[in-house]
Protein backbone atom coordinates (compact mmCIF):
# COMPACT_ATOMS: atom_id res chain seq x y z
CA UNK A 1 0.00 0.00 0.00
CA UNK A 2 1.19 3.72 -0.93
CA UNK A 3 0.73 6.52 0.84
CA UNK A 4 -0.18 9.57 -0.44
CA UNK A 5 -0.56 13.34 1.10
CA UNK A 6 -2.62 15.87 0.10
CA UNK A 7 -3.03 19.74 0.58
CA UNK A 8 -5.96 19.31 2.48
CA UNK A 9 -7.19 17.54 6.07
CA UNK A 10 -10.65 16.15 5.93
CA UNK A 11 -12.38 15.49 9.19
CA UNK A 12 -15.78 15.24 10.96
CA UNK A 13 -17.03 18.39 12.00
CA UNK A 14 -16.36 18.78 15.93
CA UNK A 15 -17.22 22.14 16.83
CA UNK A 16 -19.89 25.12 16.37
CA UNK A 17 -16.85 26.88 14.02
CA UNK A 18 -16.20 23.71 12.03
CA UNK A 19 -20.12 23.23 11.67
CA UNK A 20 -20.44 26.95 10.57
CA UNK A 21 -17.41 26.58 8.26
CA UNK A 22 -19.27 24.16 6.12
CA UNK A 23 -22.83 26.07 6.17
CA UNK A 24 -20.86 28.74 4.37
CA UNK A 25 -19.21 26.32 1.78
CA UNK A 26 -22.58 25.05 1.09
CA UNK A 27 -24.14 28.46 0.25
CA UNK A 28 -21.10 29.60 -1.59
CA UNK A 29 -21.03 26.30 -3.77
CA UNK A 30 -24.84 26.08 -4.32
CA UNK A 31 -25.20 29.74 -4.17
CA UNK A 32 -23.98 29.92 -8.07
CA UNK A 33 -26.92 27.84 -9.15
CA UNK A 34 -29.19 28.11 -6.34
CA UNK A 35 -29.77 31.77 -4.97
CA UNK A 36 -32.96 31.24 -3.62
CA UNK A 37 -31.27 28.75 -1.21
CA UNK A 38 -28.37 30.52 -0.69
CA UNK A 39 -29.66 31.90 3.05
CA UNK A 40 -31.03 29.31 4.17
CA UNK A 41 -27.86 27.02 3.22
CA UNK A 42 -25.19 29.38 5.41
CA UNK A 43 -27.24 28.46 8.66
CA UNK A 44 -26.80 24.60 10.30
CA UNK A 45 -30.05 22.63 9.98
CA UNK A 46 -31.26 20.35 12.93
CA UNK A 47 -29.75 17.31 11.24
CA UNK A 48 -26.29 18.77 11.45
CA UNK A 49 -26.65 17.78 15.08
CA UNK A 50 -28.17 14.69 14.68
CA UNK A 51 -26.29 11.57 16.56
CA UNK A 52 -26.57 9.87 13.71
CA UNK A 53 -25.13 12.85 11.38
CA UNK A 54 -21.76 13.18 10.28
CA UNK A 55 -20.76 16.28 8.65
CA UNK A 56 -17.48 16.26 6.67
CA UNK A 57 -14.89 19.29 6.42
CA UNK A 58 -12.15 19.54 4.36
CA UNK A 59 -9.84 22.42 4.99
CA UNK A 60 -6.36 23.72 2.76
CA UNK A 61 -3.62 23.17 5.21
CA UNK A 62 -2.00 26.31 4.12
CA UNK A 63 -4.69 29.18 4.47
CA UNK A 64 -6.83 26.91 7.54
CA UNK A 65 -10.07 27.94 5.13
CA UNK A 66 -12.79 25.47 4.55
CA UNK A 67 -12.82 24.36 0.54
CA UNK A 68 -15.50 21.36 1.07
CA UNK A 69 -18.06 19.42 2.54
CA UNK A 70 -20.55 16.42 2.93
CA UNK A 71 -23.05 15.32 5.18
CA UNK A 72 -23.41 11.76 5.93
CA UNK A 73 -26.92 10.58 7.87
CA UNK A 74 -27.20 6.53 8.88
CA UNK A 75 -30.60 5.29 9.12
CA UNK A 76 -31.87 3.47 12.23
CA UNK A 77 -34.16 1.03 13.62
CA UNK A 78 -36.83 3.70 14.39
CA UNK A 79 -35.66 6.43 12.00
CA UNK A 80 -35.23 6.89 8.01
CA UNK A 81 -32.98 9.19 5.88
CA UNK A 82 -34.17 12.48 4.43
CA UNK A 83 -34.52 10.95 1.18
CA UNK A 84 -37.54 8.79 2.69
CA UNK A 85 -39.77 11.81 3.50
CA UNK A 86 -40.21 12.40 -0.47
CA UNK A 87 -39.58 9.18 -2.24
CA UNK A 88 -40.74 5.40 -1.09
CA UNK A 89 -36.80 3.64 -1.38
CA UNK A 90 -37.65 -0.04 -3.16
CA UNK A 91 -37.61 -2.58 -0.33
CA UNK A 92 -34.18 -3.89 -0.91
CA UNK A 93 -33.06 -0.88 -0.02
CA UNK A 94 -35.63 0.18 3.05
CA UNK A 95 -34.64 -3.72 4.88
CA UNK A 96 -30.97 -2.43 4.67
CA UNK A 97 -28.62 -0.37 6.99
CA UNK A 98 -28.59 2.57 4.77
CA UNK A 99 -27.16 6.27 4.80
CA UNK A 100 -27.83 9.31 2.79
CA UNK A 101 -25.10 11.75 0.92
CA UNK A 102 -26.20 15.49 1.06
CA UNK A 103 -24.88 18.87 1.19
CA UNK A 104 -22.10 18.25 -0.94
CA UNK A 105 -20.41 20.95 -1.68
CA UNK A 106 -17.32 22.13 -3.01
CA UNK A 107 -15.54 26.16 -3.62
CA UNK A 108 -14.96 27.16 -7.20
CA UNK A 109 -11.21 26.83 -7.86
CA UNK A 110 -10.67 24.03 -4.61
CA UNK A 111 -8.01 21.48 -5.21
CA UNK A 112 -9.23 18.86 -7.97
CA UNK A 113 -9.07 16.26 -4.77
CA UNK A 114 -11.89 17.10 -2.94
CA UNK A 115 -14.46 15.82 -4.74
CA UNK A 116 -12.31 12.05 -4.74
CA UNK A 117 -11.36 12.32 -0.99
CA UNK A 118 -14.55 13.26 0.14
CA UNK A 119 -16.03 10.31 -1.47
CA UNK A 120 -13.76 7.69 -0.38
CA UNK A 121 -14.09 9.60 3.29
CA UNK A 122 -17.55 9.17 2.95
CA UNK A 123 -17.02 5.00 2.06
CA UNK A 124 -14.39 4.75 5.12
CA UNK A 125 -17.01 6.30 7.17
CA UNK A 126 -19.95 3.46 5.98
CA UNK A 127 -17.85 1.00 6.29
CA UNK A 128 -16.73 1.89 9.58
CA UNK A 129 -20.17 2.20 10.52
CA UNK A 130 -21.39 -1.34 8.68
CA UNK A 131 -23.52 0.50 6.79
CA UNK A 132 -24.55 -1.59 3.09
CA UNK A 133 -25.82 0.74 0.96
CA UNK A 134 -25.55 4.59 0.66
CA UNK A 135 -28.26 6.80 -1.21
CA UNK A 136 -27.71 9.87 -3.12
CA UNK A 137 -30.04 12.15 -5.34
CA UNK A 138 -28.61 13.89 -8.35
CA UNK A 139 -29.61 16.66 -9.74
CA UNK A 140 -28.08 17.03 -13.23
CA UNK A 141 -27.13 14.22 -16.01
CA UNK A 142 -23.97 15.19 -15.79
CA UNK A 143 -23.55 14.07 -11.92
CA UNK A 144 -25.70 10.92 -12.87
CA UNK A 145 -23.24 10.22 -14.29
CA UNK A 146 -19.97 10.69 -12.55
CA UNK A 147 -22.25 8.93 -9.74
CA UNK A 148 -22.69 6.41 -12.13
CA UNK A 149 -18.84 5.66 -12.89
CA UNK A 150 -18.35 5.86 -9.40
CA UNK A 151 -20.61 2.75 -9.16
CA UNK A 152 -23.71 4.47 -8.29
CA UNK A 153 -26.84 2.93 -9.96
CA UNK A 154 -30.53 4.01 -10.32
CA UNK A 155 -32.35 3.04 -7.21
CA UNK A 156 -36.23 4.46 -8.74
CA UNK A 157 -36.92 4.55 -12.39
CA UNK A 158 -37.62 8.34 -12.84
CA UNK A 159 -36.24 11.87 -11.02
CA UNK A 160 -38.50 13.35 -8.53
CA UNK A 161 -38.80 16.13 -6.17
CA UNK A 162 -37.12 16.06 -3.09
CA UNK A 163 -38.23 18.76 -0.24
CA UNK A 164 -34.95 18.84 1.58
CA UNK A 165 -33.35 19.89 -1.99
CA UNK A 166 -35.50 22.77 -2.64
CA UNK A 167 -38.29 20.51 -3.88
CA UNK A 168 -36.16 19.86 -7.21
CA UNK A 169 -36.45 16.90 -9.17
CA UNK A 170 -33.25 14.71 -8.60
CA UNK A 171 -32.46 11.18 -9.60
CA UNK A 172 -31.88 8.75 -6.66
CA UNK A 173 -28.94 6.27 -6.67
CA UNK A 174 -27.31 3.71 -4.46
CA UNK A 175 -24.31 2.38 -4.08
CA UNK A 176 -23.53 -0.36 -2.44
CA UNK A 177 -20.67 -0.20 -0.02
CA UNK A 178 -19.94 -3.75 0.91
CA UNK A 179 -19.47 -5.21 -2.45
CA UNK A 180 -18.22 -1.80 -3.43
CA UNK A 181 -13.84 -3.05 -3.24
CA UNK A 182 -14.67 -6.43 -5.21
CA UNK A 183 -16.43 -4.07 -8.27
CA UNK A 184 -13.75 -1.81 -8.17
CA UNK A 185 -11.09 -4.62 -8.19
CA UNK A 186 -13.21 -7.27 -10.63
CA UNK A 187 -13.63 -3.89 -13.33
CA UNK A 188 -10.05 -2.97 -12.85
CA UNK A 189 -11.78 -0.08 -12.03
CA UNK A 190 -9.34 3.38 -11.64
CA UNK A 191 -10.90 4.15 -8.02
CA UNK A 192 -9.57 0.79 -6.78
CA UNK A 193 -5.67 2.23 -6.05
CA UNK A 194 -7.47 5.34 -4.88
CA UNK A 195 -9.46 4.14 -2.86
CA UNK A 196 -8.39 0.69 -1.15
CA UNK A 197 -4.64 0.80 -2.20
CA UNK A 198 -3.31 3.88 -1.27
CA UNK A 199 -3.36 5.52 2.39
CA UNK A 200 -4.53 8.87 2.86
CA UNK A 201 -3.32 10.14 6.68
CA UNK A 202 -5.39 13.64 5.79
CA UNK A 203 -8.30 11.60 6.09
CA UNK A 204 -8.50 11.36 9.77
CA UNK A 205 -12.43 10.20 10.18
CA UNK A 206 -11.85 8.63 13.81
CA UNK A 207 -9.87 10.89 15.93
CA UNK A 208 -11.99 11.43 19.40
CA UNK A 209 -12.45 7.53 19.23
CA UNK A 210 -8.97 6.82 19.27
CA UNK A 211 -8.73 9.37 21.88
CA UNK A 212 -11.01 7.65 24.18
CA UNK A 213 -8.56 4.38 23.59
CA UNK A 214 -5.83 6.34 24.24
CA UNK A 215 -7.45 8.15 27.83
CA UNK A 216 -8.60 4.62 28.63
Amino acid sequence: MSTAWLGFSVRVARSEQDLRDACAVRAEAYGHHLPQLRAALAEPEPIDRDPRTAVLLCRDKASGLAIGTARIQRAAPDATVQIESSVQLPAWLRGRTRAEITRLAILPGADAMVRPMLTKASYLYCVAHQTRWLVIGARSDALVRLYKRLGFTDALDAPLPLAHAGGLQHHVLAFDVVAAERTWHQGQHGLYALMVETFHPDLQLFEEAAGDRDAA
